[in-house]
């Protein structure tokens, strides 16, 4: 398969409020023409959806990861604007500090600064 563009699709039973806190909080860049915010060279788009009710059930189930280059700042911005982080910089053996946060639905985001300096053989 040749994927020609990859747009992942968050369902949620409140889209207007997860949409708000995705612009508004975690200030992702809006992009008009899919309906939903540029990631790099991907996109996530929000919807209803008639099967969804309530937050998620499984929030590890999908991860949101936001790679970023200075996670301190990130991390410290969202902090002020009353995220809360469940996982504060844990170090990973293959160079990652990840911090995860949750969106108002219950889905776990992940903020990653790779440091392959600090990669370690373990594994």
């Amino acid at each position: 398969m040749k994927v020609e563009a990859l747009i992942i699709q968050v369902s949620s039973a409140q889209p207007e409020e997860l949409r708000k806190f995705y612009k508004d909080v975690v200030e992702l860049e809006v992009d008009e023409q899919v309906g939903g915010f540029k990631l790099g060279t991907g996109h996530m788009t929000i919807d209803a959806h008639s099967e969804i009710t309530g937050p998620t059930k499984e929030p590890a189930r999908v991860l949101i990861n936001f790679f970023v280059s200075d996670i301190d700042a990130e991390q410290s911005r969202l902090a002020g604007k009353g995220v809360t982080f469940i996982r504060d910089q844990g170090r990973e053996f293959w160079g990652a500090v990840i911090s995860t946060f949750a969106d108002p639905d219950g889905n776990y985001c992940q903020l990653i600064e790779f440091r392959p300096e600090e990669a370690t053989a373990e594994g």
